[in-house]
């Protein structure tokens, strides 16, 4: 492969994602800070990233002279300055299947602790109660799943929701996908959904794609589950229309301001429910994205295209 480059992996990842970058290269897996970060970047040829790293500091590619690829294990690479990245003529690697399915187990899951009253069970059997009579839930079966985008995460959810027995529906603005389901406009996904699911990045035109208006056209009886960026529902929307008893309930994995603030007021609420930005928090798609873009960072390194990459207009 010719002679070995410096590559920093500045987040946790994978010792499997460590094992086969060291394989081929001189691997520092420390985590810089930023202004840590801006004065160490010089020595190396690659970076792996996730989230808790913010690549968006300019100083960053000005003193990066020596960056030949940037890797984000994960799917989502708004912490990364992409458009920056490509004027340098910096790919961009990433995993966009990694964590597919464990975001839409999640997902899923969410789902059912909202129907299922799953959460105030236990915090009430803890509290000494039995109330057995009074959380009379409903089934998954049977109801509609709308899907806000239908990336591969999307299409994951819609396959586990239709070995569920529930009716997909969707609607894409970003990736124009399709799904083996009904694709339907905004304003029909959102007045049929039982459960809406959102599954887009966070972008201009999608941040705070829902809010006030969209609420207003959901079912009473509905449930929201976003575990995708957060940013992309309008978390002020969220509160009024779970106080005022526009939709039923809501989950989230993911919100404007991580970790979320603790004066928040949705967490004063009872009809949501929360998990921190868990999505992809499981050993095995952790394991899948580390090694996904440490397999992207390599090829970039030995002249090859790799197989995922945001700014594919920077390959050869």
């Amino acid at each position: 492969m010719g002679d070995k480059m410096r590559i920093l992996v500045n987040d946790a990842t994978a010792k499997e994602a460590l094992e086969l970058l060291g394989e081929h290269h001189e691997v520092t897996a420390h985590h810089y800070e930023l202004e840590e970060l801006v004065e160490k970047i010089v020595d190396f040829d690659a970076i792996l990233i996730r989230s808790a790293t913010k690549l968006l500091d300019p100083r960053i590619f000005e003193n990066g002279k020596s960056l030949k690829v940037i890797g984000r294990a994960g799917v989502g690479t708004d912490n990364i300055d992409v458009s920056k990245a490509t004027s340098l003529g910096i790919p961009v690697v990433f995993a966009p299947t990694g964590a597919m399915i464990s975001v839409a187990e999640l997902t899923i899951g969410h789902m059912l602790a909202l129907s299922r009253h799953i959460v105030k069970s236990t915090n009430s059997m803890k509290e000494g109660q039995w109330l057995k009579s009074k959380l009379k839930g409903n089934e998954l079966y049977g109801k509609t799943l709308g899907l806000f985008g239908c990336g591969n995460i999307g299409n994951q959810t819609a396959l586990l929701a239709q070995y569920l027995g529930m009716e997909v529906i969707y609607c894409d603005i970003v990736c124009n996908q399709e799904l083996d389901a009904e694709q339907v406009p905004k304003e029909e996904l959102l007045s049929r959904s039982d459960f809406l699911s959102m599954h887009l990045p966070k972008t201009p035109k999608t941040t705070h794609i829902i809010s006030h208006e969209e609420f207003k056209l959901m079912k009473n009886t509905a449930f929201l589950i976003n575990c995708a960026r957060g940013g992309v529902v309008d978390e002020e929307a969220l509160y009024e229309a779970l106080s005022n008893g526009e939709i039923a309930g809501a989950a989230l994995d993911v919100f404007e301001k991580e970790p979320i603030d603790p004066n928040n007021p949705l967490l004063k609420l009872d009809n949501i429910h929360f998990s921190p930005h868990l999505g992809a928090s499981t050993k095995e798609a952790q394991i899948r994205a580390g090694t996904m873009t440490a397999g992207g960072i390599l090829d970039v390194l030995a002249g090859e295209n790799p197989k995922y990459c945001k700014n594919p207009s920077v390959l050869k």
